[in-house]
């Protein structure tokens, strides 16, 4: 018997455990330090500030366009 309200993982569409950052339950905290590193990293190579009091779902968008602004990106 199946529930159309189970959360299934898996099939042919993108994970389910890549939720758009804006989606995230903890997005509005402090982006963390291992985040905030790659962003320094990042954001040097690309020539650009970033201010360090970014939430982690801003973060992980900015850290998204870094990657694809410098070449760095999965891909």
């Amino acid at each position: 018997m199946s529930d159309d309200k189970t959360e299934m993982l898996g099939g042919p569409e993108k994970s389910s455990t890549e939720k758009d950052p804006s989606d995230w339950v903890t997005g509005d905290e402090p982006a963390t330090g291992a985040q905030k590193s790659y962003i320094d990293t990042l954001a040097r190579q690309a020539g650009e500030q970033i201010p360090a009091d970014i939430s982690k779902a801003e973060a992980s968008e900015t850290i998204e366009r870094l990657q694809e602004e410098t070449g760095r990106g999965q891909g």
